[in-house]
């Protein structure tokens, strides 16, 4: 059973299209069980993204984009999570480092980076995680800069960085300034001397998706590298598409167990098809503040509001995946007979702990209460 969410984005929609493409649909459906458990598809998959034209959605033409608004991005994410999980994850961290870029100061970096970017050539990575934490009080930076030269001198670690790829990566990080000014944001290439990338952390799931950490020593990176001179002002402004793009995960989940529940009918779908309705309008109404919050800048000056779509449609995602559980009954629990469910239950697990994670996001609507 599927609503047919297309009218949620009309009111945003230019003249391009934010539909999957199907070889690309095709593939991430063939593939998706391989890339939650396996690293072998690791190299493939931001190329075979890439050649869907996924990346360009929401980019200016100007930049070698297709248009749109990140709105249309945040939809196609949800698609390809209907798919897999860990596919939409690299989608997440590729397509914010690019908005990151398109909302940097730095133009030249910008030019010099994106058409790799779009082309799936190199990996983008959001570092900011930890960023994002600091910026609502919950920790403190883990990276910090120093004067050197005509730039800076880097020290730091992230401990969990998604789209590292072994072929090539460039990762955007937040650093404090030792003993002045304000942190600032930085793109890192994954060349520079003094970069370590550990091995891929060893995941329940998401195998495929280049999850490692990254440790950085005694880096010295030029002034070309700046994203931006103010990590305080900038990370309010890139914190919409960050946790946009994240809602995604959970729309994309939620439909894709929605749909398996309602389709049960040797099951017990049909009995449960009033919660598989009222779950459906639920999702339904999330999507529409999500994306009416993004479009118009809402949740740019309220954020309240988006940590509270981000925790519902995390929620709503998990009552989805147990919905699909019941419906299937016993047989979900045979392997021959789970059709990617065993998958969204591992993937259900994984959304809440994103981060920022749901605990740290309603500990912090706590203090702002």
């Amino acid at each position: 059973m599927r609503n047919d969410h297309a009218s949620l984005t009309d009111r945003y929609r230019g003249a391009m299209s934010t539909v999957l493409d199907p070889a690309l649909a095709a593939w991430l459906g063939a593939n998706a069980d391989a890339l939650d458990a396996d690293p072998a598809l690791a190299s493939s998959l931001l190329p075979r993204l890439a050649g869907g034209g996924i990346f360009r959605v929401g980019v200016p033409e100007a930049h070698g984009g297709a248009g749109g608004t990140i709105v249309d991005a945040i939809t196609l994410l949800a698609e390809v999570a209907e798919h897999s999980m860990t596919a939409a994850f690299v989608f997440w961290s590729h397509r914010t480092f690019i908005e990151y870029l398109l909302h940097s100061p730095n133009e030249a970096l910008a030019a010099r980076l994106l058409p790799d970017l779009l082309a799936g050539r190199l990996a983008g990575a959001t570092g900011l995680s930890n960023a994002m934490k600091y910026l609502s009080g919950i920790e403190q930076l883990q990276c910090e800069v120093r004067p050197q030269g005509t730039g800076v001198r880097l020290d730091g670690t992230l401990p969990w960085v998604t789209n590292v790829r072994q072929e090539g990566f460039v990762v955007a990080l937040a650093a404090a300034h030792v003993g002045r000014g304000r942190p600032a944001i930085f793109a890192v290439p994954h060349d520079i001397p003094g970069l370590v990338r550990t091995p891929d952390l060893d995941l329940v799931g998401l195998q495929a998706s280049s999850t490692a950490a990254i440790r950085l020593t005694a880096i010295d990176l030029a002034a070309e590298w700046e994203l931006h001179p103010d990590a305080e002002r900038f990370l309010p402004r890139a914190r919409p598409a960050f946790l946009g793009l994240q809602c995604g995960l959970s729309v994309g989940l939620a439909r894709a167990s929605l749909r398996a529940a309602g389709a049960c009918k040797d099951g017990h779908g049909h009995v449960l098809a009033p919660e598989i309705a009222a779950l459906t309008a639920a999702l339904d109404g999330h999507c529409r503040t999500l994306l009416d919050g993004v479009a118009d800048g809402t949740f740019a000056h309220q954020p309240a509001r988006h940590f509270k779509v981000r925790i519902a449609l995390a929620e709503l995602a998990s009552d989805a995946v147990q919905l699909e559980l019941q419906a299937r009954g016993g047989r979900a629990y045979l392997r021959e007979h789970t059709d990617g469910f065993a998958r969204r239950l591992r993937e259900a697990a994984f959304v809440p702990i994103v981060t920022p994670s749901l605990v740290q996001l309603k500990t912090q609507l706590a203090r702002l209460a």
